[in-house]
């Protein structure tokens, strides 16, 4: 499965020219010609699994205040496309089923975050295992990501054959350590804090390094020169273009 990871990822579909982590944007990102996507998933308040990236609704919403306090219902109900362009209103915050029935329908790989809302790592972790186990059951073109140890933990204990990417921001001393104890898949990092060297350090764990989230063809193009295997980027199009263009 790993293997079949592309260069480039969709990060939350193709957010540069559409809403992010929206359908508008998943459907962008397979017109630019992506063939992964990237995008979050967080529970409401009544436990439905959605897409959405902030613990608030204010940034890629019309609504107010946080995602822990509003139900599936009243969700569906707020627009979550007109703060990027008026030609998005009315797009919503795709329930995660729809995204994955999307995904599958476009021939998409995805890379699924699991976002928890503070406290809830656990029990947004089993969530999405669960939901993968009816929809997408034979874990290929897979791979489920998330800065919260916890989160990984329950995805490895509950579906142990899901291939699992570490995200790290800020490596803690140990993170070989619990990368090991996941039997992480994929160490997925910050690229603005890397260097050949830290590469070379990620990449001496046998693992390939995906870096979120490159914009510039020449940054990715830099870091695919030390070893990096993927990156996730908001402009699939624009980026393969100026890659091409060096």
């Amino acid at each position: 499965m790993l293997s079949m990871i592309p260069r480039l990822i969709g990060h939350r579909g193709a957010k540069e020219s559409a809403p992010e982590n929206t359908l508008a944007s998943i459907r962008e990102a397979a017109a630019q010609g992506v063939g992964w996507i990237e995008f979050d998933v967080m529970l409401t308040r009544d436990g439905v699994p959605v897409v959405i990236h902030d613990d608030t609704l204010d940034r890629t919403t019309d609504g107010h205040g946080p995602m822990n306090a509003v139900d599936h219902a009243a969700l569906k109900r707020l627009d979550a496309g007109s703060w990027f362009d008026s030609r998005f209103a009315g797009e919503r915050v795709p329930d995660f089923t729809e995204v994955l029935d999307l995904a599958r329908s476009l021939t998409l790989g995805i890379n699924v975050e699991v976002k928890p809302y503070p406290g809830q790592e656990e029990e947004t972790a089993q969530t999405v295992v669960s939901v993968l186990q009816q929809h997408w059951p034979d874990n290929g073109r897979l791979l489920v990501s998330s800065f919260e140890v916890p989160s990984l933990e329950t995805v490895r204990r509950l579906a142990p054959a899901v291939p699992l990417g570490y995200l790290l921001w800020e490596p803690p001393p140990d993170w070989a350590a619990i990368a090991g104890r996941l039997r992480a898949d994929t160490l997925n990092v910050d690229q603005e804090r890397q260097t050949a060297r830290s590469v070379a350090e990620y990449r001496a764990t046998g693992r390939p390094v995906l870096a979120y989230t490159v914009n510039g063809g020449a940054r990715a193009a830099e870091l695919f020169s030390w070893g990096v295997s993927a990156v996730f980027t908001d402009a699939p199009g624009r980026l393969q273009r100026e890659m091409v263009a060096l």
